[in-house]
């Protein structure tokens, strides 16, 4: 019996010993470029991977400001603090905003629940990165509006369709 144990002591000391040779080869062998400015544009974001700056997620799109010199106001969440503080980060002077009165981006997207239609399936609210949507299963949802950060994931889900989208205007957000 203690034969067998001994054994599988020595058989899984040798295996994590080996493993861990062979990923300290591997890391130093596949070796990743490290940029410091993405991490910060990186942490100055939200964090809601909403995708509505047309990136899959804020790291993403904090590489793509960096590396592809991508405009900085195209976080909808973040508003205008978060261009504000990039720009900062970045040293631009000269910060590409939209007009925020004249065009599409001058809306936020948030979405809303025609509550007579909801079922209660809580697809919505599993979905939802930000929380924004709350309810119990079988029963009403709704949306907290002033967390609702409008990336329209839980659109899709709806088996009813009772979830639809809603503009309101910069000015109206904190």
């Amino acid at each position: 019996m203690i034969f067998f144990v001994c054994n599988a002591i020595f058989f899984f000391s040798f295996l994590s010993i080996s493993l861990g040779y062979l990923m300290n080869y591997v890391i130093c062998k596949c070796h990743i470029d490290y940029d410091p400015i993405v991490d910060k544009i990186d942490e100055l974001l939200p964090q809601t991977q909403c995708a509505q700056c047309n990136y899959p997620g804020c790291r993403a799109y904090a590489n793509a400001i960096v590396n592809n010199n991508e405009r900085i106001d195209k976080c909808i969440p973040g508003g205008n603090e978060v261009v504000l503080r990039m720009a900062n980060v970045l040293n631009n002077d000269e910060l590409k905003y939209n007009n925020l009165g004249s065009s599409e981006d001058s809306f936020y997207k948030i979405v809303f629940i025609d509550e007579k239609n909801c079922v209660g399936c809580s697809k919505c609210r599993l979905i939802c990165p930000v929380d924004a949507i709350v309810g119990s299963y079988n029963f009403m949802h709704t949306v907290l509006s002033d967390m609702c950060t409008g990336c329209n994931l839980c659109v899709s889900l709806c088996p009813t369709n009772c979830i639809k989208e809603k503009k309101v205007f910069y000015d109206c957000i904190n």
